[in-house]
């Protein structure tokens, strides 16, 4: 059974796992080192989790193991739009993916952003990751920018609602 429940300090080191499940990889495309989640680029996503305003997650785990996880820093990461705007990450481990988590994990965490006085939220993503693009449409995210393969999205959450709030409170 999947229970969800909000990320903490302790998880800097999970969150680094699941960014490196976040990295889209074409078919045929070799994956890079683990050790890609703690260079300039990446390592900003998890390092200090918690310590900054808006640090906000969400960890789904079958009995106990993790098995997938969303979360929102204000950063200047690939989905930067602007220094007010957190960034989204969310990633669920490829063997649990098509399981409807990633649904819950985002919805969960769009919730959990707009109870704490988010405003919107960014994120990038890869236009041939369709999977994802679709998910992040489904929820409301729009194209801020699409450029070389890379799709920059915003979801503004002043006036968003979504009947998926009530499922959740279930």
């Amino acid at each position: 059974m999947i229970i969800y429940r909000r990320a903490e300090t302790c998880d800097e080191r999970l969150l680094q796992t699941f960014l490196y499940h976040a990295i889209y990889l074409p078919d045929g495309c070799e994956p890079p080192s683990t050790d890609i989640v703690f260079t300039e680029g990446f390592i900003q996503y998890t390092e200090a989790f918690g310590a900054k305003p808006m640090d906000l997650g969400i960890i789904a785990e079958d009995n106990g193991n993790p098995v997938g996880a969303s979360w929102l820093r204000l950063i200047t990461g690939y989905g930067h739009i602007d220094d007010s705007i957190p960034e989204l990450a969310i990633s669920v481990r490829p063997e649990y993916r098509g399981m409807g988590i990633g649904n819950v994990l985002l919805f969960s965490l769009i919730k959990l952003a707009k109870e704490n006085g988010c405003n919107a939220i960014s994120l990038s993503v890869q236009a041939d990751n369709t999977r994802a693009v679709r998910l992040y449409r489904k929820a409301g995210f729009r194209t801020i920018v699409e450029d070389g393969g890379e799709i920059l999205m915003k979801l503004d959450l002043d006036h968003f609602n979504s009947p998926v709030f009530a499922m959740l409170d279930k």
